[in-house]
């Protein structure tokens, strides 16, 4: 990988955008290798969480505009496979945590709002930047932000394109917590530790039918839950949850 890095540890991927000197602006090849390490922690059973970050104290200051190299199919073909990597990113079926230092801008901001949880330092900063570079919204904002803090607060930033601090975007609930930069990686290790302890089956049933739940009706939703819990109560990971209830032991469970 050229633009980005990918470790592992008890469970947890991080993935780190890794282009400093442009403070981890997404060119063609990250989308590439973002879209292929996605893909790779998805499809393995031993990766129970994935953590988004960026290199260098910054998460991403959105699209490399500088970037000539586009895929077969010119700009259209280029946004198709960026929207590729967005969907692979949001159809994941682990939860997903954005670690955000500095500033998340454009596509950026909305690679971390696409993941399950954002926990960001206090020196970060967001921006639906894109009005101010003549273009509109990409990367799944149009959809993410009135789902995730209503349409009139979703047309603020879109429309006035406004840099806003970590603080500010707490009071938008575009993310979950914000603590001190030099708490920042605890408090996601935590998180992704206690992540990986869950049962996988089941949450990731619990992220789809929340994922889907604005686009579906209350009989869907309760159907949906229905088949839900008929899958969870085949496997073992449920069996060992009513071993430990009645031990009083800590679960430990397997995804199968």
């Amino acid at each position: 990988m050229e633009t980005i890095e990918v470790s592992r540890s008890e469970g947890v991927v991080t993935i780190a955008m890794n282009r400093p000197a442009k403070k981890n602006a997404v060119n063609s090849a990250m989308w590439d290798e973002l879209l292929t390490a996605f893909r790779e922690v998805n499809d393995n059973p031993d990766d129970r969480v994935l953590v988004l970050t960026g290199a260098g104290g910054e998460f991403c200051s959105g699209a490399d505009l500088t970037d000539d190299a586009r895929p077969a199919g010119g700009s259209l073909g280029s946004m198709r496979h960026v929207a590729d990597v967005i969907l692979t990113l949001h159809r994941m079926a682990k939860p997903t945590i954005a670690k955000v230092f500095g500033v998340a801008a454009g596509v950026g901001c909305n690679l971390a709002l696409g993941c399950d949880l954002i926990v960001a330092g206090e020196s970060a900063r967001f921006s639906e930047i894109f009005a101010r570079r003549g273009l509109s919204l990409d990367g799944g904002g149009s959809w993410l932000l009135p789902r995730l803090i209503g349409l009139h607060k979703a047309k603020e930033l879109a429309f006035f394109a406004d840099v806003i601090s970590s603080a500010e975007a707490e009071r938008f609930g575009l993310v979950n917590h914000v603590v001190a930069d030099a708490d920042l990686d605890k408090f996601v290790d935590e998180w992704a530790a206690r992540l990986t302890q869950l049962p996988p089956i089941a949450l990731s049933m619990t992220k789809t039918m929340l994922n889907n739940s604005l686009m579906t009706s209350m009989d869907q939703a309760l159907e949906d839950e229905a088949r839900s819990q008929s899958v969870n109560f085949s496997t073992q990971d449920t069996v060992e949850a009513m071993r430990a209830f009645v031990t009083k032991t800590t679960p430990t469970f397997k995804g199968r």
